[in-house]
């Protein structure tokens, strides 16, 4: 990627990282997080785990900033893209030198004991997962929130296209946001799993459907500065309560350890689909609408996603209880 290379090899990288993140570390990485929460903490577990993933995400987001302005030796407005190019190599060595390492520790480090009755489950009981239905009220409780998660991408766009922000504190938006992250998972994780790790997703909901409504009314322009960061913050803590703690309801749907692998990868397709239309979905209305139009359709379609996602969560409850 540092050689900026074509649109062809560009795709296929992503082709490249998409099958070592998803095929290879996705599924283990959940269901060892499922096996050290046990039976008594696994919203604490997995809101410990997204928020670590937030604390990192965003400290390599800032890291990114800093280095990216530190390169740039002219006003950023009045760079040109070769000075750009060459600032961001930097960027995307550091972030890659940060990976590589982390594969290193955690294959030293991580060591989870599986007995043979949780490494893997027969076709008939994989049948009577794919009949669960709350494996697909779960499915559903992801595919809501995460385009929640995917308006994360667009927070800085918002503060540069709406707010006037220059490109660098724009940047800064979205990167500092990120630190949203570890704070609300880390606190909902102290308390969720004796509140109910399902309650908690619902009130996540409500808490998004909030914020999204406040963006969608049009009323947060350039001159409500303080305004656009109240609402920023009250979207992100909705989306990262939701977050932490979706995959935390995998015991309460009675879905077997053996099984987690089967599972997890039932509900990412689903539960993760927005990563392949909410960004070109978003692109599009940005451009069709520009300026704050575009961001309210956007904040609608959210509300909508925050309401399905309420009903779905309160089916699951029924369901479960």
């Amino acid at each position: 990627m540092m050689t900026y290379p074509s649109y062809l090899v560009m795709q296929l990288l992503f082709a490249y990282w998409g099958f070592t993140t998803v095929f290879l570390f996705w599924a283990p990485m959940i269901k060892a997080a499922r096996m050290i929460g046990g039976q008594e903490k696994q919203g604490k577990t997995f809101s410990f785990l997204d928020g670590g993933r937030g604390l990192v995400a965003s400290s390599i987001g800032v890291i990114g900033v800093i280095i990216f302005s530190i390169l740039i030796t002219t006003d950023i407005s009045t760079a040109n893209i070769q000075e750009k190019q060459n600032a961001f190599k930097y960027v995307i060595a550091v972030s890659s030198i940060l990976v590589f390492l982390s594969g290193i520790i955690v294959y030293t480090f991580l060591k989870v004991e599986i007995s043979d009755d949780e490494k893997i489950g027969d076709f008939k009981n994989m049948k009577k997962l794919l009949k669960s239905k709350s494996i697909f009220l779960i499915s559903f409780i992801i595919l809501c929130a995460y385009m929640g998660y995917k308006i994360t991408d667009i927070y800085s766009l918002y503060a540069s296209e709406v707010m006037m922000y220059d490109q660098i504190d724009a940047a800064k938006i979205g990167a500092y946001q990120q630190y949203l992250r570890p704070i609300v998972c880390i606190s909902v994780g102290l308390f969720s799993d004796k509140t109910g790790n399902i309650n908690n997703i619902m009130y996540g909901f409500i808490i998004m459907l909030i914020g999204s409504i406040l963006f969608a009314s049009g009323i947060i322009n350039s001159s409500v500065n303080t305004l656009f960061l109240i609402s920023l913050i009250i979207v992100a803590v909705g989306t990262y309560a939701i977050r932490g703690l979706y995959f935390s309801i995998l015991n309460d749907g009675d879905i077997p350890i053996a099984l987690s692998g089967t599972a997890i990868g039932i509900v990412s397709i689903i539960g993760y689909s927005p990563d392949i239309f909410a960004t070109p979905l978003y692109g599009y209305l940005l451009d069709a609408y520009p300026g704050i139009k575009g961001h309210q359709i956007i904040y609608v379609i959210l509300g909508v996603s925050s309401v399905i996602g309420l009903i779905t969560t309160l089916k699951f409850k029924k369901l479960v209880k």
